[in-house]
């Protein structure tokens, strides 16, 4: 079965490009390891919500937007390979990321249901 990893970041509006940039450049690491297909989501219809919400998950600031990703790998193992890698493969040490990664929120999926 397929494993999914999801992802909220919050981005400068005036880093989109950038974002974009980093993201295809990332893509081809990833796929490296295994990925299988990544949707990367400019926050278009973000509500505010009455007890929590997407900007709220990542501390959102005047000027930026929430984008939403997710990543479909083969299984779990080959995406903990990936993340394991993040600290030995030189390639994820040259991105530039344009956006404050320590605001970003991540988490792994068993998918339930598929069509």
């Amino acid at each position: 079965m397929t494993y999914v990893a999801g992802f909220l970041t919050p981005v400068p509006d005036e880093n989109r490009d950038a974002y974009i940039e980093c993201a295809r450049k990332a893509w081809e690491i990833f796929k490296d390891y295994g990925a299988l297909q990544i949707m990367e989501a400019w926050g278009e219809s973000v509500p505010d919500g009455t007890q929590t919400d997407f900007k709220r998950a990542v501390d959102l600031k005047p000027g930026e937007t929430v984008c939403f990703s997710w990543m479909i790998w083969p299984d779990k193992a080959s995406h903990e390979a990936c993340g394991a890698s993040m600290d030995s493969d030189p390639r994820w040490q040259e991105l530039d990321m344009p956006f404050d990664g320590k605001r970003m929120i991540w988490g792994g999926f068993d998918p339930i249901f598929s069509e």
